[in-house]
């Protein structure tokens, strides 16, 4: 199997800029499309992306996004600069949040975006300081076909 890297790119996001809000991962699933990855992994890329991106702009002061692409996989690495996650592992389950009012009544903080971003992964990394930021790993495979 060839694990060439097709493509990489990184993106940058900023905090609190919902104007621009999926914007990294609008680009994301462009770039999957162009390259011609199957349609449920780009799905997968593209949910599992903008649930990041969505917490970088409601926690974050920025992040920096890393596509890596070979044939076989995709993967988006996010480093963020912000508050980092008091509780992991509560944190993982499916409508917890911190979402603040605001937030709420924008249409966001339904305590859904990590959950979702492991969900739509094959490999799912998470590693949070209080105080320093959060750093996501999420790898999506190939499903092979052949016998």
């Amino acid at each position: 199997m060839n694990d060439d890297v097709l493509f990489s790119q990184e993106f940058s996001i900023v905090g609190r800029d919902f104007t621009n809000a999926g914007s990294v991962s609008t680009e994301i699933k462009s770039i999957l499309k162009e390259i011609g990855f199957d349609p449920v992994m780009i799905r997968r890329a593209a949910i599992a992306s903008y649930e990041a991106e969505m917490n970088v702009v409601m926690y974050a002061q920025r992040a920096v996004v890393r596509l890596s692409v070979t044939p076989s996989t995709i993967k988006v690495e996010i480093e963020d600069e912000g508050q980092g996650i008091e509780n992991i592992d509560l944190a993982m389950q499916e409508g917890y949040s911190t979402a603040t009012a605001e937030m709420r009544e924008m249409g966001f903080g339904a305590g859904m975006g990590l959950p979702n971003i492991k969900r739509n992964s094959d490999f799912f990394e998470i590693d949070s300081e209080p105080g320093r930021g959060t750093k996501l790993g999420i790898t999506i495979t190939a499903r092979r076909t052949d016998g």
